[in-house]
């Protein structure tokens, strides 16, 4: 194929302290938190709604904020949590279930009262970088092209774009190459919770033999209730997909939505309370679990999970298992994905430390990666990455960029012991400072 040269002069739309790429968990947190430190914020998000996987994705629940003890999320993570109660109310028994419209509106309303500049439908297309340094960021959008200048750039993209487009160091998947299969979540209507019986999967292995599934895919995490008769499914997989490669999204969308049948089926013929649901709708984005992860400063591995780290720049704590989808249909993958899952996890009270480290990226003077594709071995990426281990990384980079921005310094120039003091302020559970 041939090649072109498309060049254009573009308006600089933008010239802030921080810029955000991505309106997930992790970019909302970085930019409400960055704007109330006294930052001039500009905001870009590709879809339609801020929120990521727990709107456009409709993934149905967060995953623990706590340890069992402590509020690990605490900050931005709790006030949206108690917000999205406020305005779609709580579900006895499952607390932690996503209302997606009223977590839609808890975001719209937190970004506009921090007096964040935002813009969906903005879609970042390049980055000019040189020696380290992001000089700016071009984004397409209805409007037209666009450029934005910032001193501090913070990539909230999940898939870690902004920093490898940047040149950032980067792993993706395991020693293969292989990445954890996605899910394509969905809301279903007409279920009769009052008789409901866990676990989803307890007539899987009939259902197996019956031929009901294309795929022999035995890791089924389920339905979760998310309102009177609703439930939200974090059902299926999409094997070899790669978050970063618009064919195979393709590919895995197509899958997904036809793959709907058959767990429609399954639900309806093999459990109780299931008999008359319909799928009401499938989520506008694919869950993507595993992309790239950026290499930064620190990389944190599974001896950090085993040994509870602590960290001298620790900018918060976390507790949620290693939760490694496998990346096939085999029995063996998913007996090891069972091993994992159900010895590598914590007692009540227990945590790891996440180091400030762990948001700088090899290389890059100017710019923090927060969310799913920070600094990390795929066991604790598996961990982290859960919506409240965003908002954890998320609020700490968002601070940590208001603090280089305000003091004219990159991302290593800031005070920790500063930094750290912010976090507390604001909610941050730091118990070792």
């Amino acid at each position: 194929m041939g090649k072109v040269v498309f060049q254009r002069d573009l308006e600089v739309r933008h010239e802030v302290d921080v810029l955000v790429v991505g309106g997930g968990p992790a970019g909302v947190a970085a930019a409400v938190s960055a704007a109330r430190q006294g930052a001039k914020v500009f905001l870009a998000e590709a879809t339609a709604c801020l929120g990521g996987l727990g709107t456009s994705g409709m993934v149905p629940a967060f995953m623990q904020f706590t340890d069992g003890v402590n509020f690990l999320a605490g900050g931005i993570g709790e006030e949206i949590l108690n917000k999205m109660w406020e305005y779609g109310g709580k579900i006895e028994g499952s607390e932690y279930s996503i209302k997606v419209e009223a977590l839609k509106r808890v975001y719209d309303d937190i970004v506009t009262e921090a007096g964040v500049d935002f813009t969906l439908h903005t879609q970042m297309v390049a980055v000019d970088a040189e020696d380290g340094l992001v000089n700016y960021v071009v984004f397409a959008a209805k409007s037209g092209m666009f450029a934005v200048k910032a001193k501090i750039y913070i990539d909230g993209t999940g898939d870690g774009d902004l920093c490898a487009w940047a040149g950032a160091e980067y792993e993706k998947g395991d020693e293969n190459g292989e990445m954890m299969a996605g899910t394509l979540c969905s809301l279903w209507a007409n279920i009769d919770w009052d008789r409901v019986v866990r676990p989803d999967n307890r007539r899987l292995e009939e259902a197996i033999k019956d031929k009901i599934f294309t795929y022999e895919d035995r890791h089924l995490s389920g339905i979760w209730r998310t309102g009177k008769t609703l439930g939200g499914g974090n059902i299926g997989h999409t094997y070899d997909v790669d978050g970063t490669d618009e064919r195979s999204l393709t590919k895995s969308l197509i899958w997904g939505r036809k793959s709907m049948t058959e767990f429609e089926r399954y639900y309806r013929e093999y459990l109780d309370g299931y008999e008359e649901m319909e799928l009401a709708a499938t989520g506008a984005i694919l869950g993507i679990r595993e992309s790239r992860r950026i290499l930064g400063d620190y990389v944190m591995v599974l001896d950090d999970f085993i040994n509870r780290a602590s960290f001298d720049d620790e900018i918060g704590r976390y507790a949620y298992p290693i939760d490694i989808h496998p990346s096939d249909t085999s029995v063996e993958g998913f007996k090891k994905f069972e091993k994992e899952y159900y010895n590598l996890r914590y007692k009540d009270g227990e945590s790891y430390g996440i180091p400030y480290r762990a948001l700088t990226p090899r290389g890059l003077q100017n710019v923090l990666v927060a969310g799913r594709c920070v600094s990390c071995d795929r066991y604790m990426q598996s961990s982290i990455r859960v919506m409240p281990g965003c908002y954890i990384t998320g609020q700490a980079a968002g601070v940590a960029a208001a603090m280089a921005a305000e003091k004219n310094t990159d991302t290593r120039g800031i005070d920790i012991k500063e930094l750290q003091s912010r976090l507390k302020a604001i909610g941050a559970y730091l118990p070792n400072f």
